[in-house]
């Protein structure tokens, strides 16, 4: 299976809209290998003995676009792009799940990605990403975008670039910000 134009993945999203129900599972055969890929990555941040796997992520992300609240797809990109954001909340809901099994008796653990060059080598708590995030997005949600796709999506500059429609230049300017940015958060939190 090769990748997916953004034409072809966008016919079968305008499909869809109108009815098509042929066109769902045309699209799932269509973008599952690039979201399957992006849980790939997003896993990788995990710690090694996770219990979510990439393919049960795709999963419970294609249910959460798909058989939701009638979501209108503008385009593959925003399809892609709402899919990261629903990974990072599956990722996200998983470790409160495990936080309330364990009746508070620590913090689920993921390491950052190496692009948080301050945080390399350590962990992060993925509550403590989260609510640093909130807060971002409320700040600037285009920076807090470029988080998503950057580290819980895995997607590179260039990818997230295309994403967002900016130029790489921008993605850089607004990374090294966002990194700053999560790294007075980060350290302020652990110091709490």
């Amino acid at each position: 299976m090769t990748a997916s134009t953004p034409q072809q993945a966008t016919l079968l999203l305008q499909r869809m809209e109108a009815g098509d129900s042929a066109a769902q599972s045309q699209l799932l055969e269509l973008l599952y290998r690039e979201m399957h890929t992006l849980a790939e990555k997003s896993m990788r941040e995990e710690r090694a003995n996770h219990t979510l796997q990439a393919t049960a992520l795709v999963h419970e992300v294609w249910l959460r676009l798909i058989g939701g609240d009638g979501q209108r797809w503008e385009s593959r990109a925003h399809f892609l792009c709402t899919a990261a954001k629903a990974m990072r909340r599956v990722l996200v809901d998983h470790a409160r799940r495990r936080m309330a099994d364990k009746r508070g008796a620590g913090h689920e653990r993921v390491t950052l990605d190496d692009a948080l060059a301050s945080y390399e080598e350590r962990a992060v708590d993925v509550l403590a990403l989260d609510q640093a995030l909130e807060k971002l997005a409320a700040k600037d949600a285009e920076l807090a975008r470029i988080v998503e796709l950057r580290f819980f999506a895995g997607l590179t500059t260039e990818e997230t670039g295309k994403a967002l429609g900016l130029s790489v230049r921008q993605v850089e300017g607004a990374w090294v910000t966002a990194r700053g940015w999560l790294h007075r958060e980060l350290k302020a939190y652990e110091q709490a």
